[in-house]
């Protein structure tokens, strides 16, 4: 029996008991109300009684139905007992609403007929805008029983009570409703100046007014009761003075605000309060954008600017308001720039919990410690002092900058995670307490009544059981998330480094040379005696360098412990600093860039190919310091700067050098970004950017060498007798580049008019050889491999061809791997016009109409069956080898290629150097079966990662998982694999690539 029987005792009826089980706390009012007027016959309709226990407080529900239908005439109220009975969403949206909210349970007594709006307003798919809401407003004010205020006030209710029974149905989530609330709210303020301007027609024709949403109105983040915070604007209409103009705006202005604070008849909506204005409540309610642009230009202080971050035109003149949010964004991201710019936002913040009387403190949602003004400071601080560079984080909205901080990496995943959890929890708490008696507050009530309907409401949010002891199940969960959010305010927004020091154990700073040794063993430092030599070396002395460093190293070293790596990631900084230690805006970034800082340790730990292109130019470490540091850049930009570089130098030797030092630097920030996740949340999405970056780089870097050896022939020769294009073969024509790749290329030339072709052969051989030459010459900065073996005869034919000779070739000897290899030819460098000429010879090739006869397609089968035989390195695994083994690159891709030949004449989709879209083009086009299609691109994607995490960890490439278990640690970190789970990787690529298999012996081979 339940505890509530238990207490009833035998005095409980049997109906009361059914009532009880339900969640009724007082069973006997309850059979009095469903024994009343408008529920007769209600009673035994257990639909009914087990919707109503459903709800958030049934008995409040219940008496709230009563009101409602006891208010209704008899066809009203048989229509409504009709609905209820039948139809479970207006059950759902009606008791849903009524179990929580007594005020809108009142509206509804008052207002019987609008129960309707929660069947015509469609609330399952829906998301209502503005006009919507407009439309809706519009529509009420026209009611010829009410004074269009009140009506006003009646239509704006209506419109509330079908959002909360949205949010109260889990129709929309917590940032959908905020949304329409702000939108509702913006509704309200348009036409409540519509009915002023319809009263005041002379000040209307006067000016033009704009009325600016701030705060969480501004931010599409509105609560259900809240002062709605604006600004006015207005500007004279044609031939009417300024002053005059702002006089009349002043009084519509006004008369917006009475309509939508006055208490009378229906009472208020909400308070609308200007006081975010110029001056505040001593300045004046309306100014021109010009007034405000010169009061923000030399008056305004930080708090001000902070709070201009959510402006937005919410009413009356859009294109007025556009402007004035336009000319004052710029003062908005250049606030902190301003003197003790954080240091003032802090002490705001301080200020706010000081005011807060200490009988209010523990039940705060809002001001106190861990509670949502810490969310939102925390967000509008980093938005504030990163958004000056990113305007990808110049959201008004605090989930959605949010967001945009943890994409940019100015918050970590798991700690935005955090915040979002439990801003999503506090806000929806707060909405439930509002929506009771629709009053503004932000204090958790005291009643166990009221927190036990706030736990019914938000079961869905609370991660432990409500349904023995609701009320400490919410209790457990509020603490919870205060007490998460004030950890992770002070770690953003007062101590972005010390916070991780305080998690060390006590004394972690300063440990004996035994315990720092035990300690380092215990974070996972394979030579603990090394790593204690280079934090001594690092952090000893007096300098500022070294005291830097003190406050760094602890959290470094954490960093550097959750690596698979620690000592190459400490000793990599250790070098780092070496080389940067004296470097001013080095230590700035690391002292006060927490995010940066962090990167670096990230970057460092990862692997040894991005840290050996960050030691051969340290300056690099500034990329990591700058939001869009780490973006790849186009090839437009980057063959524009190596193009430049070439220009400058002395020498050809000089300009491949200047060439090759611009394609390591890119290296390092395409290397970078993809160790720390920054390419793309998606794998393949990941791969593809990383395979278009290093193709733009290594593009842009043949054009500048083959413009510095064409510079150089013809400083010593004369004029260039002919014209050469470069042509991408491989994985470099198909944009599919790995960090290992080499750049396979065909070079052809064509003679210049009037020159003679063995003379321009000649020229085009020189230029040429001196190309592949100096880019792969021993130096300080990466050799580029240039592989041109793929070209007519290979090895044994001649380097460079005119286009008349490859034509030749073509027709008279070409073999089938041949047109094969041609289906990722692209043109990268070089003379434009030369290599789209190369492109239309080769076309009827790669793509022949009669498709590929069977002679061909025997012949391509051959060499592919004696790959596998022969090439396979000795000893080699061939369920892991990623290129030539099972399921591998080369079975992907050879059957995707097959399908190209054969298909590619009739289906111009095919016709693309890109596997996987030519793969996802087969697939749409039914050559394949999408699930086949599916199973084939898995493999190749994580075939192609698999490579370049061989890469980015050991330095040098490899198509094999590594045999060392940290460098095989280090590639499964890289996929994704938590510490101790390569051997999860292995098992899950040999499954991955042994289902492609099957698909390529089905495809390929013709098996089965």
């Amino acid at each position: 029996m339940a505890v509530e029987e238990q207490r009833a005792g035998s005095r409980v009826s049997r109906p009361e008991i059914r009532l009880v089980r339900r969640g009724f706390t007082d069973p006997a009012k309850a059979v009095r109300l469903l024994d009343g007027p408008g529920l007769e016959g209600l009673a035994d309709d257990p639909v009914l009684l087990d919707a109503l226990g459903a709800t958030a407080d049934p008995d409040l529900a219940l008496l709230g139905l009563a009101r409602l239908l006891e208010a209704a005439d008899e066809p009203e109220r048989h229509t409504l007992r009709d609905t209820l009975t039948t139809s479970k969403p207006l059950r759902d949206r009606l008791l849903g609403v009524l179990g929580v909210s007594t005020a809108l349970g009142d509206h509804l007594a008052r207002h019987p007929r609008d129960w309707h709006v929660l069947v015509t307003f469609e609330l399952r798919d829906m998301h209502p805008g503005p006009q919507d809401f407009r439309r809706a407003l519009a529509e009420g004010v026209k009611d010829d029983t009410l004074s269009p205020v009140n009506a006003l006030r009646v239509a704006y209710r209506r419109c509330l009570l079908a959002i909360a029974a949205r949010d109260l149905t889990g129709t929309t989530d917590l940032a959908q409703t905020a949304a329409e609330l702000a939108d509702l709210a913006g509704a309200t303020l348009q036409t409540a100046l519509d009915l002023a301007a319809a009263q005041d027609p002379e000040a209307a024709a006067a000016c033009r007014l704009a009325v600016i949403g701030m705060g969480k109105c501004g931010g599409r983040e509105l609560n259900y009761v809240s002062d709605v915070d604006v600004i006015f604007v207005a500007e004279p209409r044609e031939g009417v003075d300024e002053h005059e103009a702002v006089k009349a705006a002043t009084r519509l202005a006004a008369a917006l605000t009475r309509l939508c604070s006055d208490t009378t008849g229906e009472g208020t909506i909400w308070p609308v309060d200007a006081n975010l204005r110029p001056e505040g409540r001593n300045g004046p309610l309306v100014r021109t954008l010009a007034s405000h642009l010169a009061y923000y230009q030399r008056w305004a202080k930080t708090w001000e600017f902070q709070a201009l971050l959510k402006a937005r035109p919410v009413a009356g003149d859009a294109e007025l308001g556009a402007a004035y949010v336009e000319a004052l964004a710029p003062m908005v991201w250049q606030a902190a720039d301003r003197e003790n710019f954080v240091a003032d936002v802090q002490q705001m913040r301080r200020r706010v919990i000081d005011s807060i009387p200490a009988i209010e403190l523990d039940r705060q949602l809002k001001l106190g410690p861990g509670g949502l003004r810490d969310v939102e400071f925390s967000v509008q601080l980093l938005q504030l002092v990163h958004g000056r560079t990113d305007p990808a984080l110049r959201s008004g909205n605090t989930l959605e900058a949010l967001a945009a901080l943890s994409r940019g990496g100015y918050v970590g995943r798991a700690d935005a995670a955090s915040l979002d959890a439990a801003y999503r929890f506090l806000r929806s708490l707060e909405h439930r307490i509002q929506l009771h008696r629709l009053r503004r507050t932000h204090l958790m009530p005291t009643a166990e009544e009221d927190q036990r309907r706030l736990a019914r409401s938000l079961a869905a949010l609370i991660n432990d059981d409500t349904r023995s002891d609701p009320v400490a199940a919410l209790q457990r969960e509020w603490k919870r998330h205060a007490v998460e959010v004030r950890r992770l305010h002070e770690k953003l927004f007062y101590r972005p480094l010390l916070d991780a020091v305080a998690e060390l154990p006590p004394g972690a700073a300063g440990l004996t040379p035994d315990a720092a040794r035990a300690r380092l063993e215990a974070l996972g430092y394979a030579d603990p005696a090394a790593a204690l030599r280079h934090i001594s070396a690092l952090a000893s002395g007096v300098s500022r360098k070294a005291a830097i460093q003190r406050t760094l190293l602890p959290v470094l070293l954490g960093w550097f412990a959750e690596s698979a790596d620690p000592d190459a990631g400490l000793l990599n900084f250790r070098q780092v600093s070496d080389a940067l230690g004296r470097t001013p805006w080095y230590l700035r970034l690391l002292r006060d860039e927490s995010a940066a800082a962090e990167q670096l340790a990230r970057v460092l730990s990862a692997g040894r190919l991005a840290p050996d292109l960050l030691l051969r130019a340290p300056e690099a470490v500034a990329m990591l310091g700058d939001p869009q540091g780490l973006v790849p850049r186009g090839r437009a930009a980057l063959q524009s700067e190596v193009l430049a570089a070439v220009g400058r130098a002395g020498s050809t030797a000089a300009a491949v050098a200047a060439a090759r030092s611009v394609r390591r630097r890119e290296l390092f920030r395409t290397a970078a970004a993809d160790v720390l996740g920054w390419l793309g949340e998606d794998p393949a999405e990941a791969l593809d950017t990383a395979g278009e970056a290093l193709t733009a780089l290594n593009a842009a870097t043949l054009q500048g060498a083959l413009r510095a050896c064409t510079a150089g022939w013809e400083a010593e020769h004369g004029d260039l007798p002919t014209r050469i294009a470069v042509i991408a073969m491989g994985r470099f024509g198909g944009h599919e580049l790995g960090y290992g790749s080499d750049a396979d290329v065909l070079f052809v030339h064509e003679p210049v008019l009037g020159s003679l072709e063995q003379e321009a052969a000649r020229a085009a051989q020189a230029v040429c050889h001196e190309l592949r030459t100096l880019l792969a010459a021993p130096s300080t900065e990466p050799p580029l491999l240039v592989d041109a073996d793929l070209r007519p005869e290979g090895r044994s034919g001649p380097l460079v061809r005119t286009l008349a000779s490859y034509a030749a070739y073509y027709r008279r000897w070409s073999h089938a791997w041949e047109s094969q290899a041609l289906l990722r030819a692209e043109p990268v460098a070089g003379d434009e016009e030369l290599g789209a000429r190369f492109r239309r010879l080769i076309d009827p090739l790669r793509y022949p109409g009669v498709g590929v006869p069977e002679r061909d397609l025997m012949e391509i089968r051959r060499i592919k069956a004696r790959i596998e035989a022969e090439r396979l390195p000795r000893g080699a695994d061939p369920t892991t080898h990623t290129k030539i083994g099972r399921g591998g690159l080369a079975d992907v891709e050879w059957t995707v290629q097959l399908l190209q030949l054969q298909h590619g004449h009739e289906l111009p989709a095919l016709r693309t150097t890109r596997t996987r879209a030519a793969l996802a083009a087969a697939a749409g086009a039914g050559l394949v079966e999408r699930a086949d299609a599916e199973v084939l691109e898995a493999a190749w994607v994580l075939a192609s990662r698999v490579r370049s995490a061989v890469m980015l960890v050991r330095g040098r490439p490899g198509d094999s998982f590594p045999g060392d278990a940290r460098e095989l640690s280090g590639v499964a970190r890289y996929l994704g694999y938590g510490a101790g789970h390569s051997g999860e990787l292995v098992d899950d690529y040999r499954r991955t690539t042994r289902r492609a298999r099957a698909v390529v012996d089905r495809l390929f081979y013709g098996a089965g």
